[in-house]
């Protein structure tokens, strides 16, 4: 897709740009997520023979005493954050917009990350915590859907996988980090760049305009067409792709009034949709195949097993392969990272069906190799397999699940469907980092937990190949279900 095209799939570096700030939100998700893994024995005080270093304010402790389960407490409230910014932030972004909605979520990784950095108990890292989840959870609701409706038609999954490279570049960046400053008070240093990537992203925010598809649905016309034609360049003909929307947009040509979107449209264009909230969105039987669609997908990217490698790869690992635990932890992520980019152009190419059920079922297999490995106390064969099992993610149920919820709804209820989503892939978040070390102690350990993560595999590979729709050039959710236009309700 050449950079020159005049066509209206034209990539400009605004664009680019636009993607960047955006998923500078699931950056932020993903560097929460990690960021007290590896500075946890510096954190809580553990380790105490690390050197004391004066910090800048002599009111800040150098550690705080936590127990175990304290600190689950702390590590685990982060989820909780994210349930409930993920609960708001679809009403929010339709009512209000998905520009105020992502400028909302960088006010909480600012004031997320000033509690954390300067906190000198456990109840205001907690505080700090919560707020940073608050801020995750609504940006990985709000960013994949303005990023679809702003990506050309014809690389929707392309840019849509960004959400997760960039979740992952967080990941790296956090883990990376850790190797470094896991010493005496550095560790707030960590917690303290998450706070300036927060207030850069803000100031990127105000060059980024509104959704032209969200204009457009409410009632804003002319505001749409020119902000298409801004993304997509000023020769860029963007025609075929106005039509496309359901809404009519007015020509710049008109007057400074709006088209009216309230008024019968004409010819085949159905009328403006009004929001869809939450409750209905379950409860209505023209959007609950997409709410089942949507949240199996999402629970199936953490019922397979990847957060047990991501979160618990340290003590997973340490006796298998002979390295340092922290050194291993940046590795898996770059691995990740590296094939997640690698693979971002396979949903337009191949589908995203055909990635979530060659991912899940490849996940499946290494996660039998992972257990027989781990078993057998195979080092190589344990080392294969994770590598394997985390690239097998990176093919689809890492990227694929962020990208569904805009194509399998029309606008009216994508932000409910994206909440719905998000909101079990948080709630599987937390149940994954609980009960993961419970669960493995209770099998005795010695790897048999991942022949549960195969089963889990191939009972969720299932549903996706009997209840999961292709999208992949699909125009409309109607289209996707194979339902006509004239089933649409008010």
């Amino acid at each position: 897709m050449p950079l020159g095209s005049s066509t209206g799939s034209r990539v400009t570096p605004y664009l680019i740009y636009l993607v960047f700030i955006t998923t500078l939100g699931p950056l932020q998700f993903g560097y929460h997520l990690s960021e007290l893994n590896a500075p946890q024995a510096v954190v809580t005080c553990e380790r105490k023979s690390i050197h004391p270093v004066k910090t800048a304010s002599a009111s800040l402790p150098q550690c705080i005493p936590m127990s175990p389960s304290q600190f689950g407490l702390v590590s685990s409230i982060y989820t909780l954050g994210g349930f409930l910014g993920a609960v708001l932030a679809g009403p929010v972004s339709t009512k209000h917009g998905r520009l105020f909605a992502l400028r909302a979520t960088t006010i909480f990784f600012i004031l997320g990350p000033i509690a954390e950095t300067l906190s000198s108990s456990m109840p205001v890292l907690s505080i700090g915590r919560l707020l940073s989840g608050v801020g995750a959870g609504a940006a990985i609701v709000v960013g994949p859907i303005y990023i679809s409706e702003i990506a050309p038609p014809s690389a929707k999954g392309f840019f849509g996988a960004f959400t997760q490279i960039m979740t992952n570049v967080g990941i790296l960046l956090t883990q990376s980090l850790g190797y470094f400053l896991s010493k005496g008070s550095m560790w707030r240093i960590i917690l303290a760049v998450a706070g300036f990537i927060g207030c850069l992203e803000l100031l990127g925010l105000f060059l980024v305009p509104e959704s032209p598809v969200w204009l457009a649905e409410h009632q804003k016309g002319n505001a749409a067409r020119q902000a298409l034609q801004r993304i997509r360049g000023k020769n860029a003909d963007i025609e075929a792709e106005i039509k496309s929307w359901r809404a009519p947009v007015g020509d710049e040509q008109d007057s400074g009034e709006e088209q009216s979107l309230l008024s019968p449209p004409s010819g085949n264009i159905p009328p403006k949709q009004p929001p869809v909230t939450i409750t209905r969105a379950i409860a209505d039987p023209l959007y609950r195949p997409a709410i089942i669609a949507v949240v199996g997908v999402m629970v199936s990217q953490q019922f397979t097993g990847i957060n047990s490698i991501i979160m618990y790869s340290v003590s997973l690992l340490q006796t298998i392969l002979p390295t340092t635990a922290a050194l291993l932890t940046v590795i898996i992520s770059a691995i990740n990272l590296i094939i997640t980019l690698a693979c971002s152009p396979l949903p337009d190419k191949i589908g995203r069906r055909s990635c979530l059920l060659l991912s899940i079922s490849g996940m499946g297999i290494n996660s039998m190799l992972l257990a027989l490995g781990i078993y057998l106390n195979q080092k190589v064969l344990s080392a294969i397999a994770v590598l394997l099992f985390v690239s097998c993610f990176a093919v689809g149920l890492g990227p694929v699940p962020f990208i569904l919820a805009s194509e399998l709804v029309g606008p009216e209820a994508v932000g409910a469907a994206q909440s719905w989503a998000l909101a079990a892939n948080w709630v599987a978040t937390f149940i994954v980092a609980q009960f993961f070390p419970m669960l493995n102690d209770v099998l005795g350990g010695r790897g048999k937990i991942y022949w549960v993560f195969a089963a889990m595999a191939c009972l969720l590979g299932g549903f996706i190949y009997w209840w999961v729709p292709e999208t992949k050039d699909k125009t409309s959710a109607e289209e996707v279900w194979g339902r006509s236009d004239q089933h649409r309700r008010d």
